[in-house]
């Protein structure tokens, strides 16, 4: 160690440069979550298309609308059926999808 050179309590010399370091880091850091930040809300409001990333799949929302018809009555009991048989889906076994493409449990 050169006896010439100054050293604080934590062996950082004592000049404000030696926090330039820390500085970058935390500017940094603060970038990422920016884009992150950005991001989540043009996917949020419908500018940044990823997909069906945590929307229901087209027949999970077939399903929903089915099930509603017949609760309020627009469709009989054997179309009914039929319909959720053309959707692969088994009524009462499978729970009926939430608007959220969440299943109810």
């Amino acid at each position: 160690m050169d006896p010439r050179v100054p050293h604080g309590p934590h062996g950082w010399e004592d000049h404000s440069l030696s926090v330039l370091p820390l500085i970058g880091n935390f500017v940094f850091l603060l970038l990422i979550l920016a884009l992150v930040a950005t991001g989540l809300y043009l996917w949020r409001t419908g500018r940044l298309p990823l997909g069906n990333l945590g929307r229901a799949r087209p027949e999970e929302e077939a399903k929903r609308i089915l099930a509603e018809r017949f609760a309020r009555g627009d469709i009989a009991s054997d179309e009914f059926m039929e319909r959720s048989s053309i959707l692969n889906w088994t009524p009462g076994v499978e729970p009926v999808p939430s608007k959220r493409g969440k299943r109810r449990g």
